[in-house]
């Protein structure tokens, strides 16, 4: 789900160019008749093949195609880097038949033959594939050779080195350890001479996810006996095999803290990753016993083989190191389907539920309050932001089927007594096995790892809630409904399925009243304005060329939305505005679509004569991608996916996901502290009064199956860049706090560069394994990850779910 301010574009990939061809079929299905340009196969080991299960082409991925007369949809650097892709990809691949031919003559090997589908690189030749294994026997501990990387020196006539553990992660800004800033993927190393006993760390689960639909994790949490003041999590995976996507979602009782996906598993020795999160926010829920319930839905059997085994740890710590967020709450309140008392878990799934909680016993005494709510599609809602129009959502009924439609804008809504109280428009993630699963190794998506959080400031509300009557605090999510292309409104509800919790974070005043409630007038209700937004949509259709067909040949829509929101009383207001553009294209008679997309907005939320908290976002993203199927079966899918994020952020914010508290603190020999958080401590105000997140994500990949469903290969390069900057409060000056420069070829990482607080560390490649060899390491998330004893049958496309 992601991008990068760098202009230059990915190397020359081995399969450039779009391996899609137009398809027509006749009554839905998608391989009636065709005319299908099959793609470069790969040549002489250069990719090697996967044995996976069958894919539903039910549940297709986002399919986005390059057309020449739509090009002007792409953006201008974009072009001119394909033209220079294309010149470097004749280049390149002359020196390469060049130098093989020469090698190849001088070592006396004869031509290489063509690969079979149906075979396994074995050395220089290949042999064919053995029958996958069944086995669904659970592993208590993770192999050795699961976490050791290891090299193998061969001759040319030797057999091929032994795979490696394919290394997943996330590129995130750091965390705030005992010991210092630190990596999010686990990597920075604890320094020499850390003393140990200024943290407690607390195992809270060990579990192997294998048949886990229903069947959470549950265990019991007791404080440490050490004194702390921060908590940060390490979430750690292996597995290996075959297995879709997955979502997590962690509660303490009945209060969501965490939501994550898994990576998709490849063939022995298979993959990890590790993540921290950084759960101080949650300070009041960790310093009370607490029941632990983590969710990971999973099925395993002869074609999903994959077993997800975790570790999760919580390090436990005190800090002097002054924060720039807001301080934890005193008190939070769940807004959830509240199932912990019977081992259940607590997210609402909408539409079939209604996300509503009655709270009668708010806290008379709050000072402020915030709502946070986490949300996200799945199912025929994972790809949202590629549906199309309602009115089109039918224009190929006669080729693909019926499209996902209301449109593809989705907004999430705050209600408190049936008043609109705020909104959310959410990130668009993209999961790892999301567009082409090769998009996303080693390198996973924007927020893949750890799902944010969305903020609602609810302080001006107060006056109402604390009058100790019953309030009802509710959670929608719609999206825009039409009939003619042009004009749209908010719908409300959209369809199956979205995952949404909610919570109050309630800051108290002591005494048993509220101190900023000072008469009736701050009683009354707040005043809102902007209750509608405006909605702007079109539709062009082009004929087939074939007069005897119905379907059009293609589809340019576009949608844009504008809201400005403001909620005011006595005791404060919260601001939003925001803005919303999608351009998107459907061609190919429905087998191809391009998506250009960008979300801005800037919040604040303010006191009654100061303000208290300010965000500012862009999220701009950009899907090209195409599939095709043979008369055969055969499937091929191309993508090219560009994301990036940009935030600001000042003031009381209640999440530290973007607080520069772990440079707040001089830390002049990184990480070298001795083991004391506080011997480099400049306490008081914080270094740093606002920071700046930017990071941008771009991967080219393709992907091909047999169409027996059992054989696979493909392949992808992506590269992704994150700066996340502080201004320096007391100069009034930007600085970089950490930098770092990712890229990957064929699945292994070639760059690495990390800037710590100025500390420049040059990472080599992880123990990594190429995606495009071996055995079952592709695809499953390709159309997402619903059980087939799951879905249901009602005849519409669907992209995705879990």
């Amino acid at each position: 789900m992601a991008s990068n301010s760098e202009q230059q574009f990915l190397r020359p990939l081995l399969y450039p160019g779009n391996p899609a061809a137009s398809v027509s079929s006749t009554s839905g299905s998608h391989a009636a008749s065709s005319t299908y340009r099959r793609p470069p196969v790969p040549r002489c080991g250069t990719y090697g093949t996967m044995n996976m299960s069958t894919l539903d082409v039910e549940k297709r991925p986002l399919a986005v195609a390059v057309t020449v007369e739509k090009e002007e949809l792409m953006p201008r650097s974009l072009k001119k880097a394909r033209k220079r892709r294309v010149l470097l990809s004749v280049m390149w691949l002359f020196a390469s038949v060049f130098i093989m031919g020469f090698v190849l003559h001088s070592l006396g090997i004869p031509p290489c033959r063509e690969p079979n589908l149906n075979s396994t690189p074995n050395g220089l030749g290949y042999a064919e594939r053995p029958p996958p294994e069944t086995t669904n026997t659970l592993k208590t501990q993770p192999k050795e050779r699961q976490i050791q990387a290891s090299v193998t020196t061969s001759s040319a006539a030797a057999a091929a080195p032994e795979r490696t553990v394919l290394r997943n992660f996330e590129v995130a800004p750091p965390v705030l350890m005992p010991y210092g800033p630190a990596d999010s993927d686990g990597t920075t190393p604890v320094p020499d001479g850390y003393n140990t006993q200024k943290a407690c760390e607390v195992l809270l689960m060990r579990r192997d996810f294998a048949f886990s639909y229903g069947d959470p994790y549950i265990g019991q949490y007791t404080p440490p006996s050490c004194k702390f003041n921060r908590v940060v999590m390490n979430f750690t995976v292996v597995s290996e095999g075959r297995q879709y996507d997955r979502l997590a979602l962690m509660y303490l009782g009945d209060t969501e803290i965490w939501r994550t996906s898994t990576a998709e598993p490849v063939a022995p020795p298979g993959i990890s990753w590790t993540y921290l999160k950084d759960t101080t926010q949650y300070l009041s829920l960790w310093l009370q016993p607490q029941k632990i319930i983590f969710d990971l839905g999973n099925l395993v059997n002869d074609k999903y083989t994959g077993i997800f085994n975790t570790t999760l740890t919580a390090t436990f710590f005190w800090s002097d190191v002054p924060t720039n967020h807001a301080s934890p709450s005193d008190l939070i309140i769940p807004i959830s389907a509240r199932q912990s008392s019977t081992n259940g878990v607590s997210q609402f799934t909408l539409p079939l539920q209604n996300a509503t909680n009655t709270i009668s016993d708010f806290p008379l005494n709050a000072r402020r309050a915030v709502f946070s709510v986490s949300a996200n599609g799945q199912a025929g809602e994972e790809f949202w932001w590629s549906n199309v129009l309602q009115s089109d959502s039918q224009a190929f009924d006669e080729t693909v089927g019926e499209l996902p439609g209301l449109s593809p804008f989705r907004e999430v809504q705050l209600l408190i007594d049936g008043q609109l109280a705020g909104v959310y428009w959410p990130f668009p993630v993209i999961f790892t096995g999301g567009v082409v699963p090769s998009l996303h190794r080693p390198v996973a998506g924007v927020e893949a790892f750890d799902l944010k959080e969305h903020e609602i400031d609810i302080t001006p509300w107060l006056g109402v809630l604390t009058d100790g009557g019953e309030h009802v605090f509710e959670i929608r999510v719609v999206g825009v409904n039409d009939t003619d292309g042009k004009r749209g409104e908010l719908t409300e509800r959209v369809e199956e399925s979205w995952y949404v919790t909610g919570k109050i974070f309630v800051w108290t005043a002591a005494g048993n009243s509220s101190p900023s409630i000072h008469g009736s007038k701050d009683r009354k209700p707040p005043t809102i304005t902007g209750l509608k937004p405006s909605i702007s949509l079109t539709s062009i259709r082009v004929p087939s060329k074939d007069t005897n067909s119905t379907t059009p040949e293609s589809i340019t829509y576009t949608t844009t939305v504008t809201r400005s929101l403001l909620i005011r009383s006595p005791l404060g207001s919260w601001s939003q505005t925001l803005s919303y553009t999608n351009k998107g294209l459907i061609s190919a008679q429905g087998y191809n679509q391009l998506n250009d997309m960008l979300i801005s907005g800037t919040e604040s939320s303010s006191s009654r004569s100061s303000p208290i908290y300010q965000t500012s976002y862009t999220y701009p993203l950009f899907a090209n991608s195409s599939y095709s199927i043979s008369p055969t079966g055969n499937l091929s899918i191309w993508g090219h996916l560009v994301q990036g994020k940009t935030l600001t952020q000042s003031g009381a914010a209640t999440f530290p996901d973007y607080d520069t508290v772990a440079f707040n603190s001089p830390w002049p020999s990184h990480p070298q502290t001795n083991g004391n958080s506080n011997s480099h401590q400049n306490p008081g105000k914080p270094r740093y009064r606002e920071s700046r997140l930017e990071t941008k994500k771009e991967g080219e990949a393709w992907y091909q199956q047999t169409g027996d469903g059992k054989n696979s290969t493909g392949n992808g390069d992506s590269k992704q860049r994150l700066v996340f900057n502080g201004l320096d409060a007391r100069t009034g000056k930007g600085e970089k706090l950490y930098f770092r420069d990712v890229e990957a070829r064929g699945g292994k990482v070639v760059r690495d560069l990390k800037r710590m607080a100025g500390r420049e560390v040059v990472v080599g490649g992880f123990g990594i394994s190429s995606v495009g060899e071996g055995g079952d390491d592709m695809g499953m998330g390709v159309f997402g990850g619903v059980p087939e004893t799951n879905r249901k049958g009602d005849g519409k496309k669907k992209r995705g779910g879990r």
